[in-house]
């Protein structure tokens, strides 16, 4: 790896590690000017005014905002998010299995949409502006209008409540086979798919369609290239960079934009787990799945910047 390549991805992963610092501050300075009091919240409106106050003493209230921040932040590197108010539960053991259903979740709705959507975009770019390209572009562009949530109820509607092929709640469990799994997540890894499928496949489109604009690719075709052989052998290999950035920051969103989709889908992952603990106001676990949410869309475009600057030739073979 070159000197050029060396520098820019150390870069890259100090600057993900600063932006992940700011993210914290602004979680942890937005959980704190939430309206209401935690401590009223947990006793509940009958709490005396002298229990009131013990809790928020044991809850470390009183202190001021930045040692409060500080002892989050150090927790945290330690490995150590906490206990839920609500539950008492230490929040990384009831994380962990949650965070695994959501990568589960994301996982297979990536292992669908990523070909699918750059198998589309090569064959819109193959049959460019002819009746095929404009029916995978159509289809594209109505299905990014739609939201999660109608995109799911009408999964739930069709598949499960009409057909009731698949089950409408996706319930999930420890000793489930693995295709009693799959069929859990059916209906939600599905209405991922069709959220982020779209958004790859134009961009696929455009990418290639930007690269066949080169002199090179003009001159393949000068040779008698068929265009099923430019478009592999040419403009796919020198799209690839902004190709990967579109998947990588999709996958982002597969991970970080499932708190819709678990909702609809009573799925039991990182999503579900915070809007549940939202409206109990429980500020320490609103602070650890934001700060993991973070953690995982700001590595993940680490990545994808990191693979841009290795699949850049000029960076790879400097003069």
């Amino acid at each position: 790896m070159s000197a050029p390549i060396v520098k820019l991805v150390a870069q890259r992963i100090a600057l993900g590690i600063l932006l992940l610092l700011a993210v914290s501050v602004l979680i942890f300075a937005g959980t704190q000017i939430l309206p209401g009091d935690v401590a009223q919240a947990i006793l509940g409106q009958s709490a005396t005014p002298e229990s009131l106050a013990n809790l928020r003493e044991q809850l470390g209230l009183n202190d001021p905002a930045y040692i409060r921040y500080f002892r989050w932040l150090g927790g945290v590197l330690t490995g150590d998010l906490g206990t839920a108010m609500s539950s008492g539960q230490d929040i990384a053991t009831s994380i962990k299995e949650r965070l695994w259903n959501t990568l589960f979740l994301a996982f297979w709705a990536a292992i669908v949409a990523i070909p699918l959507a750059i198998t589309l975009g090569l064959i819109a770019v193959r049959y460019r502006n002819g009746w095929v390209d404009k029916l995978i572009s159509g289809v594209a562009l109505a299905s990014t209008s739609f939201p999660e949530f109608f995109i799911g109820y009408l999964l739930v509607f069709y598949f499960a409540v009409q057909h009731q092929w698949f089950p409408a709640i996706s319930t999930v469990y420890d000793g489930m086979s693995f295709g009693e799994r799959l069929q859990a997540i059916a209906l939600p890894a599905a209405a991922l798919t069709l959220v982020v499928l779209a958004h790859m496949m134009r961009m696929t489109r455009a990418a290639i369609l930007n690269v066949m604009q080169s002199a090179y690719v003009e001159t393949a075709e000068l040779k008698g290239l068929s265009a099923s052989a430019v478009i592999r052998k040419h403009a796919l290999p020198n799209a690839i960079a902004p190709i990967i950035n579109v998947v990588m920051l999709n996958l982002a969103y597969l991970v970080v934009g499932v708190v819709v989709v678990e909702v609809i889908f009573v799925y039991p992952g990182m999503g579900q787990y915070l809007v549940d603990h939202v409206t109990k106001r429980d500020v320490p676990v609103v602070q650890a799945v934001g700060l993991i949410f973070a953690a995982v869309y700001i590595t993940l475009n680490i990545i994808a910047d990191i693979a841009a600057i290795v699949a850049n030739p000029r960076l790879r073979h400097p003069k």
